[in-house]
């Protein structure tokens, strides 16, 4: 199994050397992959909305600004988002931003796509909630046109670019990997479709996993495209919103057991959150790397 790191804002609390020695750390330990998680804002609950998921004052580093300050202080592992809220950014800047990092990286970019979930936060960035699905989809083609073609002609229904240039390629070309997050009927199919890889949250039932991986390689195939190539990937634990998620890393034989069960799932990549460790009572960049170690030795031993 190929594992994978949250990487925590909160590390931001020790200063930039603390975020270099993390991720430097993150690499040396031998996890394959470091992402970041996504949110430009988070709302507070108003008269007409509820509260959010996370705590409106959460500490949360824009995702790509991150990436490309720990590209320069890493040299191997890769480096992505899980997930970056796409429709809710303008997509050709995004590809230029990627591509810049990929370019800034050597290669080591898998970006994590989603639709997001609030609708304050696409209030706040002045961008359409309510249609925010078709405009994913259309996003990732223009995307991959932009990071593919000399010359970019593309009318699309939200987004039109008419005889234009972007360079440099990044060094991936229109392979650089996109693996997209969520697991409703349209995510899933949208992963069969278009994706090169699912982001899936923590699901504890084989059965229902199964089924949600039978639908992305029905809409694979469906589509003309090879179901054994998209890459599956499976949080280790549940996000850190309740005293379940914040407990859950303290607990090594859980965890390695959790991942032997993903593994039985079928899914060949693994992802640790840093931030539920942080708030599992590790709370210095010291004791997060401590951890890290712990858990990687302890899952490399026992999971294959």
């Amino acid at each position: 199994m190929k594992l994978a790191v949250e990487f925590p804002s909160i590390a931001y609390r020790e200063g930039p050397e603390g975020i270099t020695k993390l991720a430097k750390a993150v690499e040396d330990i031998g996890f394959d992959q470091l992402d970041m998680f996504d949110h430009v804002i988070m709302g507070y609950p108003t008269d007409s909305r509820p509260a959010a998921i996370y705590p409106p004052q959460m500490p949360i580093m824009e995702a790509l600004m991150m990436l490309a300050y720990m590209a320069a202080g890493t040299t191997k592992i890769g480096l992505g988002t899980e997930v970056l809220v796409l429709p809710q950014r303008q997509p050709v800047l995004v590809a230029k931003q990627v591509s810049t990092l990929d370019t800034l990286s050597a290669g080591r970019v898998r970006l994590g796509i989603g639709v997001g979930w609030q609708v304050s936060e696409y209030d706040a960035l002045e961008e359409d909630f309510g249609n925010r699905g078709r405009r994913m989809d259309e996003a990732i083609h223009l995307m991959r046109t932009y990071w593919s073609e000399p010359k970019i002609d593309f009318n699309g229904e939200y987004y039109t670019s008419t005889a234009m240039a972007m360079e440099p390629k990044p060094p991936q070309g229109g392979n650089l990997p996109l693996w997209i997050g969520g697991g409703s009927r349209r995510a899933l199919r949208r992963v069969g479709e278009l994706g090169d890889g699912w982001l899936a949250t923590a699901i504890e039932d084989p059965n229902k996993a199964a089924s949600m991986v039978a639908t992305i390689r029905e809409h694979a195939e469906n589509a003309g495209r090879d179901p054994d190539s998209i890459g599956m990937q499976m949080m280790l634990g549940v996000p850190p919103t309740d005293d379940q998620g914040k407990a859950f890393y303290s607990d090594l034989d859980r965890v390695v057991s959790r991942a032997n069960a993903v593994a039985e799932m079928n899914f060949e990549w693994g992802a640790l959150n840093a931030t539920a460790i942080f708030q599992a009572g590790f709370r210095s960049v010291d004791a997060i790397i401590d951890k890290l170690g712990e858990l990687h030795d302890a899952i490399r031993a026992e999971v294959s």
